[in-house]
């Protein structure tokens, strides 16, 4: 269990009950999937590390995040998987993730330089 997969316990019983991408900008799964997911149980949705390693970035994570746990009543978790060293390098030279909610949705994959360069 690494990146944001991480905040589960390793006795913990976590259970993946489906996945799915956005569908594209700006999201268009984003309105029914999650439905689909808690009838099959989710409890919690996460949402891609590709949202913030992306250039740039999505702009439409805050609005997923908000619709998701509104309209189903689900927690969400920027991340799934660290982010690969590679993304790390370039964003940091760039300055992507200087902003604070940028920083904020980065740190649950953010991991070690060690774990990111496994994932390059």
């Amino acid at each position: 269990r690494e990146g944001a997969f991480d905040i589960y316990a390793k006795e913990d019983q976590v259970e993946i009950v489906g996945y799915a991408n956005c569908g594209g900008c700006p999201g268009g799964n984003i309105e029914y999937v999650p439905e689909e997911m808690k009838k099959n149980g989710a409890e919690v949705i996460h949402l891609a590390t590709g949202l913030v390693v992306g250039y740039p970035p999505c702009p439409y994570i805050k609005h997923f995040q908000d619709l998701i746990r509104v309209k189903y009543n689900l927690k969400v978790v920027v991340g799934t998987h660290p982010i690969p060293q590679k993304y790390f390098a370039i964003h940091s030279t760039l300055g992507t993730w200087e902003s604070r909610e940028l920083s904020d949705y980065i740190k649950p994959t953010l991991s070690s330089e060690k774990l990111r360069l496994l994932y390059d």
